[in-house]
This record gives structure tokens, sequence and C-alpha cells, in this order.
């Protein structure tokens, strides 16, 4: 009798996820999977970054979580992105793996947490089995749960373009990174690469948003211990200014960071403070370039705030303090700290 309820729930959960699938994706060959999110009635999109967090509570990451509620529910959040490196110290070993709830449903319980989570995966998150956080099980677990390796989400005045990045960093390859990383997806770094970034353009080539943002977990420029990511500055970084990407958001270093790119509009953002930070390792007050406009080496977030004409971009710290806020007008082509 047990066995059979738990066969019917299980089977009704999946019917569940298939059924969100099919009314909330839309796959187009050549280009990577969409999932769509409307807009709110005023036409606004607004939603919470938050990277590296995974710590099953530790590390001030409950409290992050508990400001993210708050900051969630004043700006009528419409989902969360994360930017990877989800599940410390090495990813999920399987998709029944219980760090998947300890650090993920019990932490996150806030009501206006309660929307999709888009997540694309981290360094850390190879090290274990990658293939677990895709799995459809973890949506039978917490439905909010959305994690792939590379896709898209149209919210109409806004795209969002996630790129698995840990494939282009060439040292994960080496015995000399330390570290063992699940590779059965990627049998090759060259053409899963090059396959990735023809989806890309053509999925960017395609898309008709006021606002185009790509989210990865490697940083492309920073200040902070990680610092740039070279395979991303020749490789990506290219296409996102052919097409007219606005903003590039990404973790990876455990801090809050606003850069302007020097000869383009793109700004580059990084949110990986979810849980472990304060490094102390950078001084952001020595020869810091002039294209740095923010950095803090400690936790929290950021949110983003969408229009037709504005962008307005929030840094929080651990107490839900606003830290640094940028506002930029696709009229007016200004920007204002």
């Amino acid at each position: 009798m047990n066995s059979r309820r738990s066969l019917t729930s299980a089977t009704a959960a999946t019917m569940s996820f298939l059924l969100y699938i099919c009314t909330t994706v839309v796959v187009t060959n050549g280009e990577l999977q969409r999932f769509i999110e409307p807009a709110k009635s005023d036409g606004s999109v607004s939603f919470i970054t938050i990277g590296d967090w995974g710590r099953r509570g530790d590390f001030n990451q409950s409290k992050v979580a508990h400001q993210m509620g708050r900051v969630g529910e004043k700006i009528g959040l419409d989902f969360v992105v994360s930017t990877g490196d989800n599940f410390y110290d090495n990813g999920l070993f399987s998709e029944y793996d219980p760090n998947f709830k300890e650090s993920f449903s019990n932490i996150y319980t806030a009501p206006s947490l309660q929307k999709q989570w888009y997540s694309v995966l981290g360094n850390h998150d190879y090290r274990g089995d990658s293939g677990a956080q895709l799995s459809s099980v973890l949506r039978e677990i917490d439905s909010r749960w959305i994690c792939l390796r590379s896709f898209v989400v149209d919210a109409e005045l806004v795209e969002i373009f996630f790129v698995d990045t840990t494939p282009f960093v060439k040292e994960y390859y080496t015995e000399e990174d330390g570290h063992t990383y699940d590779w059965r997806a990627v049998p090759s770094r060259n053409s899963y690469v090059k396959s990735l970034l023809r989806d890309l353009q053509a999925s960017l080539k395609r898309s008709k948003a006021t606002w185009k943002i790509v989210v990865g977990h490697h940083a492309m420029r920073s200040i902070g211990h990680h610092g740039d990511t070279k395979e991303l500055i020749e490789e990506l970084l290219p296409i996102m200014k052919e097409y007219g990407v606005d903003l590039y958001m990404n973790g990876h270093d455990h801090c809050l960071e606003h850069i302007s790119d020097e000869d383009s509009p793109i700004q580059f953002l990084t949110s990986g403070a979810g849980s472990k930070a304060w490094r102390g390792d950078v001084d952001p007050t020595t020869n810091k370039p002039k294209s740095v406009r923010f950095y803090y080496d400690g936790q929290g977030f950021m949110s983003a705030r969408f229009t037709h004409t504005d962008a307005e971009i929030v840094f929080y710290n651990v107490f839900g303090e606003v830290l640094h806020k940028w506002v930029t007008s696709k009229q007016l082509l200004l920007s204002s700290v």
C-alpha cells in the first residue's frame, strides 16, 4: 500500500514537472533552450542574483537568505538567478544528496523567494556529479529549482543568457588544479565550447529584448581573489559586444563588485557573496582601476529591476543595507552612480 502511494506520488510529481516544461519552455533548433517569464502588468521585471552560497546555512548563508526575502518582497520579486557554486564543497554526489534540501530548500524559506530559481553550474558543482543538479528529481523535491548547463530566460523586455563557463577554463583540465572534475558531458573542451558559443550567437541574434544579460559563474573582469578569466575575455566577450549585451553577471569571486568595460557599454557585476566571504587578500584602495565602480569583500547579494527604459542594480550586505546603486537609461544612454 505504501509503495503504491509512493509510486503514485512520484508519478504525479513527474507529470507536474513535464507539464511545467511543456508550458514554459521553448526549444528552437540551433539555439539554447528557453524558459518564459512574463513581465509584470506594469511592464517591469525584478530579480535577485546570488552566487556561491550552498553551505547548509553556515558562513552567514541563512542571514543573507533572510535579507533576500525582505528585499524580494519589497521589489516584487519575479525570480532568482544563481551564478553557480550552488553546493559546497564538491557539488552534489547524486540527485538524492541531502545537501540539496539542507542548503537550498531549508534555507530560502521566505514567501517572496518561492519563485523559480534559475541556476548555472560553478567549478565546485563540477567536482561532484555535475548532472545531478540538472535532474528532474530535484524539481520533484523542490519545484523552484531549474538548473541547466546553458539556457535562456525570456522575460519579454529582458533576456538572460545563462552560459556554462567552467568548461572554458583550461586550468581545470590539468593536474595543476589539484581537483577532479566531472567531464562526462564535456568529452572535448574545444568542441563543447565551440558548439555552446554557436548556439549562444544564434540566440543573441534572434533576441529582440530591450535588455540583454549574460550570466556565467566565472568573472570576466574582477579585482577579486580569482581575477579576470582570460578564456572568457578571448572567446565570450567579443560575442557579447557584437550583439549588444548590456550586463554580465557572475559569481566565483566571493565578493560584490561592479566594473565598467573600458571600450563598450557592458557592465560586469559580481554577486558571489552568498555565504563564505571576507578573504581579506585584496585591497581595493590600492591601484584600483578607474573602471571599478564598487568592490565589497563581504557577504551579500544583488537585485535588478528593469523597465522598457530604465535599469536599476542594487548591492546589499548581510544586514540588508544598500552598499551601491547603479541606474541607467536606454533612452538617454547615460548612467549614474
